[in-house]
């Protein structure tokens, strides 16, 4: 279809189309722009627009998916940007007094679990905190690379387990 005929018979659909959004916005304001959307895509690809098949339907779909696409934005846009976490002087003065104080102990607490590992998983998981790549590091030590490997992943363990507090203070 052509663009000023889908125009056209598009239009006469709004009234239609601006009820059926309310129902998906319950805003008139949302409505209107969920609208606006719809008739856009529709306008845009209007030479997918099959002769014969039914207009109306065919915005009903673009509306129904443009608007849950907005949804699945909005809910994405919510998880990522907090307004309330954080930012109150509460949650700030909480923030910087355990900064401050319990920065000291976990680090002391980290270097013991470093030093509690046996010499042969410590060594390759310094190195490889480092930034030294494994091979590298079985060159230095003079061991096979997959040695390697399996004694930083045992060390990793090992400190997880040693360091288990700090993970659920941090998940609270």
């Amino acid at each position: 279809m052509k663009q000023n005929e889908f125009i056209r018979v598009a239009d006469k659909c709004t009234s239609a189309l601006f009820s059926h959004a309310m129902r998906f916005t319950k805003d008139e304001d949302d409505a209107k722009d969920l609208v606006q959307d719809t008739l856009v895509k529709g306008i845009r690809f209007c030479e997918k627009f099959d002769n014969g098949t039914n207009v109306k339907g065919w915005l009903y779909v673009i509306m129904r998916n443009t608007f849950i696409n907005n949804y699945y934005k909005e809910q994405k846009k919510q998880k990522l940007i907090s307004t309330e976490d954080d930012l109150s002087s509460q949650n700030l003065l909480k923030s910087s007094s355990t900064n401050s104080a319990g920065l000291k102990f976990m680090m002391e607490d980290i270097q013991k679990a470093m030093n509690s590992l046996p010499d042969h998983y410590r060594i390759p998981f310094q190195r490889y905190f480092e930034g030294y790549k494994y091979d590298e590091i079985a060159k230095e030590l003079g061991i096979p690379l997959g040695t390697v490997k399996t004694h930083i992943h045992q060390a990793r363990i090992m400190l997880k387990k040693y360091l288990q507090q700090y993970r659920d203070l941090l998940a609270e």
